[in-house]
């Protein structure tokens, strides 16, 4: 079964752990992201010199925003980038492709350049300058964002390193030769450049390596939330004595004893956009605790290695190999509805729920589920669309064959707070939202608790409908798939 990079180009995994490349799905993009400030950590020379040019050319677009130089044709050459989807990496849980660095981001970036990074390269409270302000900043720029203007600064390194592994280890029937745009920025021109390389050719068009000591998963080591969670002991460590007494004024008129954290979080953000110098406050207090950045990307990488590549890998062969589960071909209502009920009997009854599990741990993630059903689903002929949005709010998957014929395919784990809601209430949303289409429900237990509850809410809202289907990922009530004939199961 062809599902990640080493399948379609006949790699041996090991060759590409010791090159330091992450296998990449290549049926839809992992949640890996990569962190800025880990290559500002790094003890790699070439990382490092990475991380000088993103600050390089940041202070470029920096000069010309002040100089009011950035026209709107400027805005779109040198601002504004298309996702690099040949990592695939990032947020889509179907295929590769996402927004990119549009002209959204590119008025954000312009409009901070004119405020909070206007003393970029010249900072005295920091050690180094730091992209990640932007998103400290403005809550329209992610995580992915940041990951995506980082891979754009840093694509000839990643073309080259996949180039390089590419000439090593990949049959010359499986390459071709590719010419990129804006792979490195022209100075005395002003302008970016493009490049040929030699890389991997997946149906026409090229794939992109990425080093697993440049990634993390979910939030980047700097991000708004960590600031926003911290903020009080930030303030206590600002040597400024009146830039403390400043913010604490203001904290003393804008604090109430009966605010809820949510509202106190509120007070914070606005003060930080008030007084950006704290943000260099926070970033230095992150430089002084740097080493832990490392250690907890490499911790992020190695669950998300176990996880989506050699655990989802195992439960992918046993539907291949022990279920009929890729040869149906139905409506897309009864497709879907068989393939979570193979689902279900692999997790419960052969092992499978062994991979929701990392060091002993349940791994109590919608989003790893998802992922893992739509790394199953590769081999269909239906058109599955993940995260689509009705008006009414996203669903996790919608399939379909025709106009006429979808389904709707939602997950959810029974330790959801809001399940009885969800259950009582956004199917009919979700119907309406999509001319009746059917809806199918996938819940995850993974104790006799929380079986119970859902079985509880279920019998309270008087649900006893097939399309609702209860998988059971328990450890402690599971026989040994040895002991278990396959014709109990399937």
């Amino acid at each position: 079964m062809n599902v990640y990079f080493s399948d379609f180009f006949n790699i041996n995994s090991k060759d590409l752990e010791e090159y330091g490349a992450f296998n990449i799905s290549l049926i839809g993009d992992l949640p890996l992201f990569i962190d800025p400030f880990l290559l500002f950590n790094s003890k790699k020379q070439e990382y490092q010199k990475l991380h000088q040019c993103i600050i390089k050319y940041l202070g470029f677009l920096r000069d010309k925003s002040l100089e009011g130089k950035v026209n709107r044709g400027l805005l779109k050459s040198w601002f504004a980038f298309k996702e690099v989807k040949q990592n695939w990496l990032g947020f889509s849980k179907v295929g590769n492709s996402g927004s990119g660095l549009g002209m959204s981001f590119a008025n954000a970036l312009n409009r901070n350049l004119h405020s909070v990074f206007s003393s970029f390269g010249n900072e005295n409270i920091t050690k180094e300058s730091h992209m990640e302000k932007l998103c400290l900043i403005d809550s329209g720029v992610g995580k992915d964002n940041l990951s995506d203007f980082t891979t754009n600064l840093i694509k000839d390194y990643l073309l080259e390193y996949t180039q390089e592994f590419t000439r090593k280890y990949i049959d010359s029937k499986l390459v071709n030769e590719f010419t990129v745009e804006k792979v490195r920025f022209n100075y005395v021109t002003e302008s970016w450049e493009s490049d040929t390389y030699i890389l991997p050719n997946f149906y026409g068009d090229y794939v992109i390596l990425t080093p697993r000591d440049m990634l993390t998963k979910d939030d980047n080591f700097i991000n708004s939330m960590d600031m926003i969670n911290s903020f009080t002991y930030i303030v206590n460590t600002i040597d400024n004595e009146s830039l403390r007494a400043q913010i604490n004024n203001y904290l003393s008129k804008s604090l109430k004893d009966d605010m809820k954290q949510d509202e106190r979080k509120k007070v914070y953000a606005e003060l930080i956009k008030e007084l950006p110098i704290i943000i260099d406050y926070y970033i230095k207090r992150k430089e002084n605790n740097k080493d832990s950045a490392t250690s907890n990307s490499d911790e992020k990488v190695k669950y998300s290695t176990k996880v989506y590549v050699e655990q989802f890998s195992e439960i992918i062969n046993l539907l291949a190999n022990k279920t009929s589960f890729y040869d149906i071909n139905p409506t897309s209502f009864d497709e879907a509805l068989e393939r979570v009920k193979y689902l279900k009997t692999v997790i419960e009854d052969m092992d499978g729920y062994r991979i929701f599990y990392f060091n002993g741990q349940p791994i109590k993630k919608e989003e790893d589920l998802q992922i893992m059903y739509k790394l199953t689903w590769y081999s269909s002929k239906s058109d599955i669309n993940a995260e689509v949005n009705n008006g009414r709010g996203p669903v996790d998957f919608k399939t379909s064959i025709g106009s006429n014929d979808k389904t709707l395919i939602e997950f959810k784990l029974a330790s959801n707070t809001q399940l009885k809601h969800n259950l009582a209430k956004q199917v009919e949303v979700y119907k309406k939202a999509n001319r009746e289409a059917k809806t199918i429900k996938v819940i995850l237990c993974f104790t006799e608790q929380e079986q119970n509850h859902v079985l509880n809410i279920l019998r309270e809202l008087n649900l006893n409908d097939e399309a609702i289907i209860l998988i059971d990922a328990r450890k402690d009530n599971k026989k040994s798939a040895s002991k278990v004939r396959i014709d109990e199961v399937i």
